[in-house]
């Protein structure tokens, strides 16, 4: 490679056009590598410059090459080791081209590396030990490609290592010494899909940072599940499916209170959440850790009470069949005799025209009704009959109650509205669930008709409410899992939060076009033209590939008919904001009061405060909030000085002062500077969605329509 290089300068110095840096040739020769780029990804990577910071995919610091990324070009060719020489080389992201051959020591010279990410390429053989170089290595993703061999031991001197990510290759071997302990701020692991074999690192439990799923999954380890690996945050899902590991399943930390769905596939694993029960020949098979949640009067399995030994091994006496033969015969007489009282009952209703309206109650609490139903009734649900089923609001739920129950469950979040869990089922479907509390309220009828109503709405931009339990105890709202956390956090991320990744202004733009769609599909095109009247960052669900979901439609109504005690309730909502408190009368008792502490109240329009009919034009205003925070980067209280102000009151006084945009612009949008005429249209939308008076803010219809002018790049 160091030939090609040679040789290149040499034709340049022929033509005697040399004039580009030594960056430059070394990324030439990186082209020069390139046998096929059918888009002319590296059309203007031209030696008449003087260097490469204006070619397509290069960023360039104080002229230093410090970023080369290139991804979805469907380039073939192999990668060359001149890029080690790029001395302040700090990204590399070649993601899904066509890449193949070994991974180049010399790529490593570049200590400075903190991202290189090359999945979904055709990249082969080992990893080169010289990985252990990058100090500042923060990133590395290596998915979906075709290395092999071990991975060496040196990549634990990676200590700021963040993602790894090496899943769906043919690496193999144990995890190298030091695996566990090494990467104090690793974030996110995944190892699935490869042949590693050996034990799982005892060490293992001590990642602290580590978020989401840790996947092990579809390889070899063998040997028994450390309990150390219940050390883990509570919020993380260990995914242990598809290996050879055997055992007791630890009963610890996050290892406790999880469904099957992450151990199937190990056939020597046992204990709960199995049906698979442990063997008192298994080690450790009656260590307390293993059995979760048993009562205390819960009898033991296999010994009895007195001298230890099993009862197979000592058999029944006589004494004890005649007992067991004798409760058999009490016990089936008594069942005799209940049917026979429940049969004369369900005669005498049949004679009685006005008892046949009785209907049964499950619950059996004060009631002498007697169950009768006649022919064409008996499939009816009366309105005080509550219902105890899972009930699907669309063809596409294919899981029962059942299912549900017996699923893995995490935390998401908890608010006045009730609990927020992610559900993984046993075949890997992944669900939101949403607990609304145990209050008893009978308005059944009334909850059904409401949330039936919700779940019909259907569009790219809603959240989809699947199904919902009713019970005296429990209400349960289950909808699609959004993978990608809310706008909220993804804008200013949250307490512990280990590393932050900004929106660009694309992935903004992208954003606010598909909240505006969602609204306008609600005001217009759904089947009562509803209002949200609670539209904030944090309901605002992102997916897989950012796009939003309006979430918590209609949620405060649900809520307080199941009985549920709610912060907010939607679409009768009023706040009372800290600069108004002195000017505003109390409101009435039927609007629901927010503290002015609360963030969510300063997304909520001036009118909310006077006992009105929810309007369209709450959610403009609200929806104008949103995009001043993604625009400055800021929480809607602002903080002057020694006093505060909320958002909309801080760009207007931006305003009068004539600040210029990058007074007002989040910091972090300083890359798209480029961007600024995007930026201000974006700006005077904002700014007269939250007029004061409703009657001056634009429809969510024109302002959808506008915003479709503005084009947003391709990746």
């Amino acid at each position: 490679m160091f030939f090609l290089t040679v040789l290149v300068l040499l034709l340049f110095n022929s033509n005697g056009v040399i004039s580009l840096n030594s960056e430059g040739f070394a990324l030439l020769s990186f082209k020069q590598s390139i046998y096929q780029d059918p888009e002319g990804s590296l059309s203007n990577w031209n030696s008449s410059d003087e260097t490469p910071c204006s070619w397509n995919g290069v960023t360039c610091k104080e002229l230093k090459v410090v970023s080369v990324s290139i991804p979805k070009k469907k380039l073939f060719g192999f990668l060359p080791s001149s890029l080690g020489s790029l001395s302040d080389l700090r990204h590399v992201n070649l993601r899904n081209n066509m890449f193949f051959g070994s991974l180049p020591s010399q790529l490593f010279q570049a200590q400075g590396l903190q991202s290189l990410v090359l999945y979904g390429n055709s990249l082969s053989g080992s990893l080169p030990n010289d990985i252990g170089k990058l100090k500042y290595l923060q990133t590395l993703d290596l998915s979906q490609n075709s290395f092999n061999g071990s991975i060496p031991i040196s990549i634990v001197q990676c200590r700021r290592l963040r993602a790894l990510d090496l899943s769906q290759n043919n690496f193999s071997g144990s995890l190298p010494d030091g695996f566990g302990s090494g990467f104090v701020s690793l974030e996110k692991l995944d190892l699935s899909f490869n042949k590693f074999n050996g034990s799982i690192p005892s060490d293992m439990g001590n990642l602290s940072s580590l978020q989401g799923t840790v996947d092990l999954s579809h390889n070899h380890f063998s040997g028994s599940i450390p309990a150390s690996l219940g050390n883990l945050p509570e919020k993380v899902y260990i995914d242990l499916t598809y290996n050879n590991l055997s055992g007791p399943i630890p009963q610890t930390g996050a290892l406790m209170n999880r469904g099957p769905t992450a151990f199937i596939g190990n056939p020597g694993l046992c204990g709960p959440p199995l049906k698979n029960p442990c063997s008192s020949e298994t080690p450790n098979a009656n260590a307390p850790s293993s059995i979760p949640f048993l009562p205390s009067n819960y009898p033991p399995q296999d010994l009895d009470n007195h001298g230890g030994k099993s009862v197979k091994e000592r058999g029944l006496s006589k004494s004890a069949v005649i007992a067991i033969i004798v409760s058999d015969v009490i016990g089936i007489c008594l069942v005799g005799l209940l049917f026979s009282y429940c049969y004369s009952r369900v005669c005498a209703c049949g004679k009685d025209k006005d008892e046949s309206d009785y209907v049964f109650d499950k619950r059996g609490k004060g009631r002498k009704e007697c169950l009768c139903f006649r022919k064409d009734e008996s499939e009816t649900l009366s309105e005080h009959v509550e219902q105890y089923d899972l009930v699907p609001l669309d063809t596409q739920v294919t899981f029962d109650l059942d299912e549900l129950l017996k699923a893995s469950a995490f935390v998401l979040g908890k608010s006045g509205i009730g609990i927020v869990y992610k559900v993984v089922l046993e075949d890997g479907l992944t669900l939101a669930v949403r607990r609304l509390g145990e209050g008893g309220s009978q308005r059944f009828k009334e909850f059904q008709t409401e949330v039936e109503a919700i779940g019909k709405l259907r569009h790219p931009n809603i959240a989809t409410l699947r199904a919902y339990y009713w019970s005296v105890d429990e209400k349960l709202l289950i909808y699609d899992y959004i993978p990608n956390g809310s706008l909220s956090t993804a804008l200013h991320g949250k307490p512990g939060m280990v590393s932050f990744t900004p929106l660009s202004w694309t992935m903004r733009l992208k954003i606010i076009k598909g909240i505006a769609k969602g609204l306008v599909y609600l005001h217009e095109f759904s089947p009562k033209k509803y209002v949200h009247g609670d539209l904030k960052p944090s309901n605002i669900l992102l997916g897989h590939n950012m796009e939003p979901y309006i979430s918590d439609f209609g949620l405060g109504r649900l809520a307080n008919i199941a009985g549920g005690s709610p912060t907010l309730q939607s679409n009768r909502i009023t706040v009372e904001k800290p600069h108004e408190k002195q000017q505003k009368s109390a409101p009435s008792s039927e609007v629901a009061m927010v503290s002015a502490t609360s963030m969510g109240s300063y997304y909520q329009a001036p009118e909310a405060l006077k006992v009105v009919k929810p309007s369209q034009k709450w959610d403009v205003y609200s929806y104008g909030v949103i995009l001043l925070e993604m625009i400055t980067g800021r929480s809607p209280l602002v903080h002057v000085g020694t006093s505060e102000m909320d958002l909309v009151q801080w760009i207007q006084l931006c305003i009068e002062e004539q600040k210029p945009l990058a007074d007002v612009l989040d910091p972090y949008l300083a890359p798209d500077v480029d961007k600024e005429e995007e930026i201000i249209a974006v700006l005077k939308i904002a700014m007269a969605c939250v007029h004061n008076s409703s009657e001056r803010r634009p429809t969510m219809r024109h302002v959808s329509d506008v915003l479709s002018r503005l084009v947003i790049p391709s990746d």
